[in-house]
């Protein structure tokens, strides 16, 4: 498919994981991606995977949470392409713990990261979709942020803001063409998940075992359901919250 020949997309939190698989998606698609990163490695890595499966790929590593540091990224990718044309807020931090374990950093890091981060970056780009009258925002929530797990409360309360923030972007700039829509994924295998579950010595079988479609998510379902949402297919889906979950609703 060619739904996206001749976009620019930003995906933030790129360097792995679900955030790869969304820029790999995008680049076989036909855009160009601009792959975000805290890390200019990790950036590069994914990079790299794009261009050599024949896609068209640049890297930017800087701090998502850090406005000046958006700010500048913004500026130079707007001159430099000219337009983005969708942008996938995907950068994550999971600080795990009940209220009176966490710290103050892990509080305001989560928010910083999960939510902030958000703000910064569309606050960056709406202005240019605007004038271009069309734009699709698509951000990461999770199922956490609709149905609480125990234990991951800055994590949860950062994922349902998220959703929050995206259906009042969604109702105040749909008038001026950009769409705005959020995953929430479930239990998805990601090389983070993995490493998780083996230092706790949870069998990965065991974390399936409690999704009722029998297995946990691919980082390659999460990015066919954000490419969908950025599509024109998905031209009247503004404001939706999407799951992808295999039908788990709570622990």
């Amino acid at each position: 498919m060619d739904r996206f020949a001749g976009q620019q997309v930003v995906v933030t939190g790129a360097g792995g994981g679900i955030g790869t698989e969304i820029a790999r998606r995008f680049a076989r698609e036909g855009a160009h991606v601009i792959v975000c990163d805290a890390t200019v490695d990790s950036a590069q890595h994914t990079v790299d995977a794009i261009t050599s499966e024949g896609g068209s790929a640049s890297a930017a590593a800087f701090d998502v949470a850090n406005p000046d540091e958006v700010k500048e990224f913004s500026r130079d990718a707007l001159a430099a392409h000219g337009r983005i044309d969708v942008l996938v807020n995907n950068a994550g931090i999971n600080r795990r713990g009940p209220l009176l374990d966490i710290s103050d950093d892990d509080w305001r890091a989560t928010m910083s990261v999960n939510l902030d981060s958000m703000y910064y970056m569309c606050r960056a780009f709406l202005p240019s979709m605007i004038d271009a009258g069309r734009g699709a925002i698509v951000n990461t929530g999770s199922q956490w942020g609709l149905h609480p797990a125990p234990g991951h409360i800055a994590y949860n309360v950062s994922k349902a803001a998220v959703i929050a923030f995206s259906q009042n972007l969604a109702r105040d700039y749909a008038p001026m063409g950009v769409r705005v829509n959020v995953v929430c994924p479930g239990e998805i295998l990601t090389p983070m998940v993995e490493a998780g579950l083996a230092k706790k010595g949870i069998a990965v079988a065991d974390l399936a075992a409690k999704v009722p479609y029998g297995r946990l998510g691919k980082p390659e379902e999460v990015a066919a359901l954000v490419a969908f949402l950025a599509s024109d297919e998905a031209a009247y889906m503004c404001g939706s919250v999407v799951e992808i979950t295999g039908a788990q609703a709570v622990f």
